[in-house]
């Protein structure tokens, strides 16, 4: 089945993610799961979802609420469910990012493994959008850490970037809280989420400029 593309969606994918300091660039990740990316696009259109670009990224949608998103990261092409704990995951391959509460994803890094699991994935969808339309909801618990309100907001307001930030080791995801916690002004611990978004994006601790010389 043949699905009709999202022109804006081809440019994320011929372009690369342009909130990387390396996109449409040949560094850039996105370029460097191209393949995968389209198929796992073509998976989530044929289940009826709609493509949208949302935080510079593509989002299926059923009836204007997100159920996937379909992105690259440094190490992985992924498919994202933004209720992922909901589902019942009997083929166990859904994974948590670090305290991510509400989110599951699935890595790739082979056009096979995609294929293996076609089926399985459109599965997971159509039971993501009866989730969705159930009306059924997250029930958080607590962070153990004491995230700044300024970056929670960026968390959940954009899910790829909560996606890299929890890709982060427990250690570097620690140095950044505590670094973007320091200020008094709210301005201020807005400015250093902002300044260091590239780096959380690269998968870079706040450190690892004194180990590397970045």
């Amino acid at each position: 089945m043949k699905i009709e593309l999202n022109p804006l969606v081809d440019k994320y994918l011929i372009d690369g993610c342009m909130r990387c300091k390396y996109g449409a660039t040949p560094q850039c990740k996105v370029l460097n799961w191209t393949a995968e990316l389209e198929l796992l696009r073509q998976i989530a259109l044929e289940s009826g979802l709609t493509e949208e670009i949302k935080w510079g990224v593509p989002v299926y949608t059923d009836q204007g609420r997100n159920i996937v998103t379909v992105n690259a990261l440094k190490e992985s092409a992924n498919i994202g469910f933004f209720k992922g704990v909901l589902l019942k995951d009997d083929h166990k391959i859904l994974q948590q990012q670090g305290n991510i509460q509400s989110d599951r994803i699935v890595r790739f890094t082979k056009l096979d493994d995609i294929r293996k699991i076609e089926d399985v994935l459109k599965s997971y969808i159509a039971e993501a959008i009866e989730i969705e339309r159930s009306g059924k909801k997250v029930e958080f618990k607590k962070n153990p850490e004491p995230l700044p309100d300024e970056l929670l907001e960026e968390l959940e307001s954009d899910p790829i970037f909560k996606n890299a930030f929890y890709s982060l080791t427990p250690g570097r995801q620690r140095g950044y809280v505590i670094y973007f916690s320091q200020p008094k002004k709210s301005e201020t611990r807005k400015s250093r989420i902002e300044k260091y978004k590239n780096w959380i994006f690269e998968g870079i601790g706040m450190h690892d400029k004194y180990k590397s010389g970045i």
